[in-house]
Order: structure tokens, then sequence, then C-alpha cells
């Protein structure tokens, strides 16, 4: 393994941290945002669901660049077992234990999101539901763990998280609408099933075969209508007027007409 000794590592630990702290605090309020159904004025519901998407990604990014600069840092004897299984480390056993139950939890609810399509609904509530356990242990880790988060500027942001993770919370259990009982916001890019897609209109199919019912198999399809030919369609001209004739000339006298009115 990997072992440096810079204060990099440890100046980079300590700002992924808090700003990993401060990303799940947008998740878990934006999660509430999705769960209680808010949206649909200024600000769609989608929208705020794929924000609640993309912010969780980005702060598995920074959780994991903490843990890494964490355990390549061989000034603390904190090995890559330790991220993941409690109890393993001979720093700061138990405030490292805690953390790496957050990380375990995290990563839980994270690729139950990642596989909401795949499973039931009640599976992946239960599951979510984690993320608040989660959210509270890394609250306590960065507590007993942080170097910045005991004074100063460090722990009112810790605090200020802890409050505004605090009041989502009871906003989301105690502010719930009816209409939001038992529903998710799937993504709009994610696509759908094909037993849900509507099947197209003027003929009726079947549900998930694409093809048309039996019984419209063997009918035959309705053919469109016939063109007339341009020649039909044309009046035919009247008893005075020759086809020859230009449009709008006298008609044309015959002779015998012609003789007869000149000896008049």
């Amino acid at each position: 393994m990997l072992a440096l000794t810079s204060p990099y590592f440890w100046y980079t630990t300590r700002a992924t941290g808090l700003v990993a702290m401060v990303l799940f605090t947008a998740v878990v309020t934006l999660g509430s945002l999705v769960a209680n159904r808010v949206g649909g004025t200024s600000i769609g519901r989608f929208e705020l669901n794929e924000l609640h998407r993309s912010v969780s990604m980005v702060a598995v990014v920074f959780l994991v660049l903490h843990i890494l600069t964490t355990v390549m840092d061989s000034f603390v004897s904190t090995g890559i077992v330790s991220a993941f299984i409690p109890m393993t480390s001979s720093y700061k056993r138990l405030p490292v234990a805690l953390g790496a139950v957050a990380f375990d939890l995290i990563l839980a609810v994270w690729i139950s999101s990642l596989l909401k399509a795949r499973i039931a609904n009640q599976t992946w509530r239960f599951i979510h539901w984690f993320s608040w356990l989660g959210f509270a242990t890394s609250i306590v880790h960065a507590l007993l763990t942080g170097t910045d988060s005991r004074s100063g500027v460090g722990l009112l942001l810790v605090l200020a998280c802890s409050l505004t993770a605090l009041a989502a919370g009871l906003w989301r259990v105690l502010g719930r609408p009816a209409r939001a009982a038992g529903r998710t916001a799937l993504s709009p890019l994610a696509a759908a099933p094909a037993s849900t897609r509507p099947a197209p209109r003027g003929r009726p199919f079947d549900q998930g075969s694409g093809r048309a019912p039996s019984a419209e198999r063997g009918r035959a399809l309705p053919q469109p209508p016939t063109r007339t030919s341009r020649s039909s369609e044309r009046p035919t001209p009247p008893a005075t007027e020759r086809p020859n004739q230009p449009p709008g000339a006298f008609p044309r006298v015959p002779q015998s007409d012609a003789r007869r009115r000149g000896r008049r």
C-alpha cells in the first residue's frame, strides 16, 4: 500500500471532509423536498430530483477523496480496511469506526439509488432511511476526529449543517402531505419499462408485445382512397366551343349561316 507523509495530504483530508459534510447536508435537504413533493411553480419536481441525484454523486466523490487521502498519509496508522470495517484502526479506534459505519451506510444508500428501477419500491425506501443515520454518524465522527470542527469556523459549520439537517428531517416527517405518501419521483432520463409505454394511436397493440392483437391481425388494413385522373375531372366544353379554340374567343359561325346573312 502506498504510504506517504506530507502536510498536503492532511490539508486535503480536512478540506474534503468539510466539503463532503456540506454537500451531504444539501443532499438530505433536497431529499426532503423531493419526498414532500415540493415544486411545480418556479422549479419542477423532476428538476429537484435530478439536482438531488447530482449533488449526491459529487458528495460521494469528495467522501472518497477524504478517505483516500487519510489512508495514504502515513502520519496516522489508518489502513484501507479501516474505511469499511469498524474497530480495525489503531488510531482513534472509536471515532474512525463511526466514520466507517457512516461510509458503509451512505454507500449502501447510493448503490440502492443507482438500482432503484430494478428493486422493489419498499426495499428502496427502507434502505434510503439509513441515509439519515449515516449523516448523524458522520457528524459525530467529525466532532470526535476533525481538527477544525472543535472550535472557530469549523464548529459553526458543523452546527449549521446539523441544525439544517434536523429541520429538514422534522419537516419531512411532520409536514409530509397525504398526496406524497408511498410515492417517489423517478428520473425522467431513465427509460420507461416496455409494459408501461403507451401504444401508438390509430391501432391497438398487445401490452408489452408491440404487435397487433390476434383478432386484428387477420383483417385487411383500410386502403387509402384512390385519386382520379385529371382528365376525368375536367368539365366538358360547351357545344359552341371547340377543344382547339383558345379560351374567350367568339364562336365560329358556320359558312351556310354566313351566306344567308349576306343575302339578306
